[in-house]
């Protein structure tokens, strides 16, 4: 009975782990380009007592064997890169994706981060930056005397722009966006942002809307993929996946009491 204690406890902490899970995502529900996280588990050692297959007469073998397992741990947490839905902003420097692919930009110590998050700023330099102060690559630096509400992003990531006294469009520059053979496979640093790790692969960048890359959809922003109804009936099942497993300490405390108490 001490061996369905620990069993127990496995559960309650695998429990509370997805909780844990479930709380970031509707913690995130209203955060831009934020993706889901799926917590993944899976059974632990077992104690085999008799090895299915083993002889039983000269004739035959035992049908099957007897296994007792010793609970649940986490196997891992995945991002589920599911389109989010787009909210029209009217913001000429916000950005979406539609379909596959990131935004890049540069970190503080001149590494990349990659992001669904187009909420996109000017400086007054003319550069285009993250809320963060992350330069977008590659980089685009806007003309001097732009007029600002010109500014006009296609779906193929042109970047266009007019100068005051001036009534044609000025291209300034090109936009890139960057996929990965297994997304699952980056790493999450916060801020919206993603870093490229061996799992992952390296980053195939290209132009928007062409060679399987999504298209840019501008004044835009994708929203959380996060399913409000479906984190709520998540977090229903692990509470009473909890209940159940902290139920199970409690009769195997019970059961050991009594056992305890059958001599006086």
């Amino acid at each position: 009975m001490m061996r369905s204690l620990w069993t127990a406890a496995s559960g309650m902490i695998g429990q509370q782990f997805n909780i844990d899970t479930i709380s970031n995502n509707l913690s995130n529900v209203n955060t831009t380009g934020f993706k889901q996280t799926r917590a993944e588990f899976e059974d632990l050692l077992y104690q085999t007592a008799r090895t299915a297959g083993t002889p039983a007469t000269e004739l035959t073998v035992v049908p099957t064997g007897i296994q007792v397992g010793h609970g649940v741990k986490t196997a891992a947490t995945q991002k589920i890169f599911t389109q989010g839905s787009l909210q029209a902003t009217g913001n000429v420097s916000d950005m979406a994706i539609q379909g596959e692919g990131f935004f890049r930009v540069m970190l503080i110590d001149g590494t990349f981060g990659y992001t669904r998050d187009g909420s996109f700023k000017i400086d007054s330099n003319g550069q285009i930056l993250n809320s963060n102060g992350y330069r977008l690559m590659p980089e685009i630096t806007l003309p001097e005397g732009f007029v600002r509400e010109s500014l006009t992003v296609t779906q193929d990531g042109r970047v266009t722009v007019k100068v005051a006294g001036n009534d044609d469009p000025i291209l300034v520059g090109q936009l890139e966006i960057y996929r990965f053979v297994n997304p699952a496979g980056l790493s999450s640093i916060g801020e919206n942002l993603f870093k490229m790790t061996n799992a992952s692969g390296d980053p195939i960048g290209g132009r928007p809307a062409y060679d399987g890359m999504g298209s840019i959809i501008h004044q835009f922003l994708e929203m959380s993929n996060v399913s409000v109804v479906k984190e709520m009936v998540n977090m229903i099942v692990a509470q009473r996946a909890y209940e159940i497993n902290s139920k199970a300490i409690q009769t195997s405390d019970t059961m050991l009491g009594i056992a305890t108490g059958l001599k006086r």
